[in-house]
C-alpha cells in the first residue's frame, strides 16, 4: 500500500481528477483559475499555430502549473507541490477540444463514428523551481454510431463539458470497442504516470 507523507495543491477544475487522486489516497487542496469570460491569459488553452497535439498538452499543462506557482506566491499560500493536467483528443492530427454547443458536439461524435482516435494527457507537477511532466497517449475505437444514439447522448449533457464530446466513464463506454493505453489517462489523470510523478517530488513512498 502506498502512502502519502504531505498534501499537494490540484490546479483542476475537473471532478473527475479529484476523484482518481482520492483513488490512490493523495491528499489535496484546490488551487483554482478564474473561468471564462475572464479566465487567465496565463493558461490559455487556444491552439499555436502549426501546433501538434503533444506539444499543446504538454505546453498547456506545465502553463498550468507555473501559474498556480505563481499564484500560491503571491498569494503567501503554504508552499508544497502543485498538480496540474490537460486532456486533448487528437484525431488524424486535428486537436479536439470541448464542444463550444450541441450542434459541435454531433459533428464531432459523427466524425468518431467508427474511428479510432488518441487521447493525450500531460500532467505538471512543480515546487518551487522545480518543474516535471509526464505524458500519456491512449487509443480509442468507437463502433459505428446512430445518428439518433448521438442526438439522445447529446442531449444528456454529458458530452458538453468533454474534451472529445465524450466521456469514458459516463454512458459513453457502450461506444467504446478497443482501448490501448490508460484508462484512467482518458478519463483525465494517468494514474500510473501520476504515481511516478509524485514519488520524484517525494510525495508518494
Amino acid at each position: 500500500m502506498t502512502r502519502i507523507d504531505s498534501r499537494i495543491y490540484l490546479a483542476s477544475r475537473s471532478p473527475r481528477r479529484r476523484e482518481l487522486l482520492h483513488r490512490i489516497g493523495v491528499q489535496f487542496d484546490l488551487l483554482l483559475f478564474r473561468s471564462a469570460p475572464r479566465e487567465d491569459v496565463e493558461v490559455s488553452e487556444a491552439l499555436l499555430p502549426g501546433e501538434a497535439p503533444e506539444a499543446y498538452v504538454v505546453r498547456v499543462a506545465c502553463a498550468k502549473a507555473t501559474h498556480g506557482a505563481r499564484l500560491l506566491s503571491e498569494r503567501q499560500l503554504v508552499p508544497q507541490p502543485l498538480l496540474s493536467a490537460d486532456t486533448t483528443l487528437d484525431f488524424d492530427g486535428e486537436i479536439i477540444g470541448k464542444p463550444g454547443d450541441e450542434n459541435e458536439a454531433t459533428r464531432i461524435l459523427t466524425r468518431l463514428s467508427g474511428r479510432s482516435h488518441r487521447v493525450l494527457t500531460a500532467v505538471a507537477m512543480t515546487h518551487g523551481t522545480h518543474l516535471e511532466h509526464v505524458l500519456s497517449v491512449s487509443t480509442v475505437h468507437f463502433r459505428d454510431l446512430g445518428k439518433d444514439e448521438i442526438h439522445r447522448y447529446v442531449l444528456s449533457g454529458e458530452p458538453l463539458d468533454k474534451a472529445g464530446a465524450y466521456a469514458i466513464q459516463g454512458y459513453a463506454a457502450i461506444f467504446v470497442t478497443e482501448i490501448h493505453g490508460s484508462h484512467s489517462g482518458i478519463v483525465g489523470l494517468p494514474l500510473c504516470e501520476t504515481a511516478q510523478l509524485l514519488r520524484r517530488f517525494g510525495c508518494l513512498v
